[in-house]
C-alpha cells in the first residue's frame, strides 16, 4: 500500500475528519437542531466509510474513471483534484469488505445519503420529516460496524465522555432486535408444533427433498450462494444467503491434471425456512436467532489451460 498519498484519500485523515463532523453532528443534537444533526452525522458516516476503504487500499476510494486520481492512490501526486466515488458505490464497497456490513445496514447508509442529497441540492427537507428515533439507532449501528472492522470502537471515534448516549442507543437497539426475533422464532415453532404428528411428519420429509439451487426465488436479494441451514424453530431444513467474502486456494496434482481447492467463505444475508416460514434478515436477526451467519464450503476444479501457440 502507498505510504506517500494525498489526503484527500488518506484512511487516517478521513478518520480525522469524520470525528469532527460527528462532533458538530452532537453539538447540533445538543442544541435541538435535529436537522443539520443528521446532515453532518451522514457527512461523517460517509467520511468514516471512505476510511474504512482506504485503511486497505486508498484506490478503492478514489473515481475508477478518472486516471489522475487512480494515479494519486498509487502514491504518485500528479493532482490535487482528486475524484472519489459516490455513496451508493461506497456503501456496495463496505458491504463486501465489510463481513457485518449487510443488506440491510447498507440500505439505510444509503438512505440517509439520499437524504442528505436532497436537503442540500433541493428545496425538499427530508431531514425534518424523520423522527429521531426513525434512524438513530440503525445509525449508530451502522457506525459501531465500520469501526469494529477498523479495530476502532465508538467510544474511541467519539471520545469517550460522549459515546455513552450512542452506546446506550445501541445497546438498547441491539437489546430490541434480539428479543423480537426470539419472540419470532418461539412463535414459528409454537405454530409448528400446534400441527399434527402426522403433518408435521410429511412437512420434514418434503422439507428433506428440497435443493439450494430450486429455491433462488425465496429470496429477495441476488446473491453469491444458497446454502442449507436447520431451522431454529421447526428443525426442518431451511435455506441461507450470501455473499462471499473470501477464497482460499491450493493445488493438488494427479497424474492426468491439476486440481484446484477452493475453501470458501459467505456472510448470511436472508435466512428463509420453506416450511414454517420463518424469515430472518441481515446478519444481526440470523446472530439472534442462534444460527451461524458465516458459512464455509470447499470447491475442486480442474485446471484449464490454453495450448501454446507458435512453440512447434
Amino acid at each position: 500500500m502507498p505510504s506517500d498519498v494525498f489526503i484527500a484519500i488518506n484512511s487516517d485523515a478521513l478518520y480525522t475528519m469524520s470525528k469532527v463532523y460527528i462532533g458538530r453532528a452532537l453539538l447540533r443534537k445538543g442544541s435541538s437542531d435535529l436537522d443539520e444533526y443528521q446532515l453532518w452525522a451522514s457527512l461523517a458516516l460517509e467520511l468514516l466509510g471512505k476510511a474504512a476503504l482506504a485503511h486497505k487500499h486508498p484506490s478503492l476510494v478514489v473515481d475508477p474513471t478518472h486516471s489522475p486520481s487512480m494515479f494519486v492512490a498509487a502514491g504518485i501526486n500528479v493532482t490535487t483534484d482528486v475524484k472519489t466515488i459516490t455513496a451508493k458505490t461506497l456503501f456496495e464497497r463496505l458491504a463486501h469488505l465489510v463481513p457485518r456490513f449487510d443488506k440491510t445496514i447498507q440500505k439505510f447508509c444509503l438512505e440517509i445519503s439520499e437524504r442528505r442529497n436532497a436537503e442540500l441540492h433541493s428545496a425538499d427537507i427530508p431531514f425534518r420529516a424523520m423522527r429521531l428515533d426513525a434512524w438513530e439507532a440503525r445509525y449508530w449501528h451502522a457506525c459501531d460496524t465500520i469501526l469494529l472492522h477498523m479495530g476502532s470502537s465508538l467510544e474511541q471515534w467519539l471520545g469517550a465522555a460522549d459515546a455513552k448516549a450512542p452506546r446506550h442507543l445501541l445497546d438498547e437497539a441491539a437489546k430490541a432486535l434480539d428479543a423480537a426475533v426470539k419472540l419470532r422464532v418461539e412463535a414459528a415453532k409454537e405454530q409448528f408444533e400446534a400441527l399434527k404428528k402426522v403433518e408435521r411428519d410429511r412437512l420434514m420429509a418434503e422439507a428433506e427433498l428440497r435443493e439450494p439451487q430450486h429455491l433462488a426465488g425465496l429470496f429477495k436479494g441476488s446473491y453469491d450462494e444458497i446454502w442449507k441451514e436447520c431451522c431454529p424453530a421447526c428443525k426442518c431444513r431451511a435455506f441461507m444467503t450470501g455473499e462471499q467474502t473470501g477464497e482460499d486456494i491450493n493445488e493438488e496434482w494427479d497424474e492426468d491434471a491439476i486440481w484446484e481447492i477452493v475453501d470458501r467463505e459467505f456472510v448470511g444475508e436472508e435466512f428463509h425456512c420453506p416450511t414454517c416460514d420463518l424469515t430472518l434478515m441481515g446478519s444481526d436477526e440470523i446472530n439472534a436467532a442462534g444460527v451461524s451467519y458465516i458459512h464455509k464450503d470447499q470447491q475442486e476444479r480442474e485446471m484449464e489451460y490454453e495450448p501454446d501457440y507458435g512453440n512447434d
